[in-house]
């Protein structure tokens, strides 16, 4: 790098929404989620569809299983449908939760595939677990 310094999360969503748009009439067919740190020290998500076109998430779920994934996704981390809403507070609740929200998808889903790989990415840096979901 030139200026000798990393780029902002923002900055990265940006050219992978330009590099997605500049193959528009042949498409990638990926459709990517960015995830980072912002300028202000906040976890951030960018959700892609296959030309570029991208939105900041709370949260986010692509591939076969996402129809099955959003709406447990809402209920777990927006809280939909409880009169008394309680959260997942600690990072190891929210990655419990995200496996498990894994395992469920798999159960419904053929094509979600054996392993769970949950990244974490927080000031210290970043960590990943991967562990099988099918043991069938």
């Amino acid at each position: 790098m030139q200026n000798k310094r990393s780029p902002s999360t923002a900055c990265i969503a940006k050219k992978l929404s330009t590099t997605l748009y500049g193959r528009r009439f042949m498409p990638y067919y990926a459709f990517n989620l960015l995830c980072g740190i912002d300028e202000e020290g906040k976890g951030v998500v960018f959700g892609y569809d296959a030309v570029g076109s991208y939105d900041k998430l709370t949260y986010g779920v692509q591939g076969s299983g996402s129809q099955l994934g959003a709406p447990i996704l809402d209920n777990q981390f927006i809280g939909h449908n409880f009169k008394v809403k309680v959260l997942p507070e600690s990072q190891q609740e929210v990655e419990n939760t995200a496996k498990d929200i894994i395992n469920s998808i798999a159960e419904r889903d053929i094509y979600t595939g054996d392993f769970v790989e949950v990244v974490t990415c927080d000031r210290n840096g970043v960590r990943t677990i991967r562990e099988p979901i099918r043991r069938d």
